[in-house]
């Protein structure tokens, strides 16, 4: 009788505890969204990159502002391959283009890479060859973190000599306050944090 009296009670306490955790989901939730973000703010570089992902140009619009606030000369646009068997490099540069940026501002970066590290890899060997010191990486807000951690491992190992700054662009349709409420804001936290997960194992 005792330990029966003792399984309702604790089932009643996980209950009540998982109604807690429901009704004051406002209040711990966003710390899942906002641990995404690490934005560095801009400062004067050798250049800005843009690596891949973003199809609604916000990553680029970002870096070509700052070349126009004169933080960096030009900004170098990766472009893995596989969209419409076009590089992605050779979509978004018009696409700044038509925005109101001068062509000559942008260097396409078309490349073969899978992921953020296999795109990271390339993206520094190439800087290196270009005798860049200092860049400026410009990503989608929920991409900040995990690309910053990327890009400093992968520059530490490859022997240093390069620093950079993380600048957040604007990512469509997430908010880190209220991702839940938002059916695609949701799959870019879930996809993020699964990602970051994955690469604290080496997966």
């Amino acid at each position: 009788m005792a330990l029966r009296s003792f399984r309702v009670r604790f089932l009643l306490g996980c209950l009540l505890f998982l109604a807690a955790l429901f009704v004051a989901r406002g209040l711990w939730l966003p710390v899942f969204g906002y641990a995404l973000i690490h934005d560095d703010g801009p400062a004067k570089a050798d250049i800005a990159v843009v690596p891949a992902g973003d199809p609604y140009g916000h990553r680029i619009l970002k870096a070509a502002e700052l070349v126009k606030q004169g933080y960096v000369p030009a900004v170098l646009v990766s472009g893995p391959a596989g969209i419409y068997g076009q590089y992605e490099s050779d979509l978004a540069i018009p696409f700044a283009v038509r925005h109101g940026y001068p062509a000559g501002w942008f260097i396409p970066f078309p490349n073969s890479s899978l992921s953020t590290h296999d795109e990271a890899i390339d993206i520094l060997a190439e800087l290196r060859r270009r005798n860049v010191h200092s860049f400026l990486l410009v990503t989608s807000s929920y991409h900040t973190a995990r690309a910053a951690r990327t890009y400093r491992s992968l520059a530490a190992e490859s022997g240093g000599g390069l620093t950079f700054r993380t600048v957040a662009a604007p990512a469509e349709f997430f908010l880190p306050d209220s991702w839940w409420r938002v059916r695609e804001s949701r799959k870019f936290v879930l996809s993020e944090w699964t990602k970051t997960i994955a690469a604290v194992f080496g997966l």
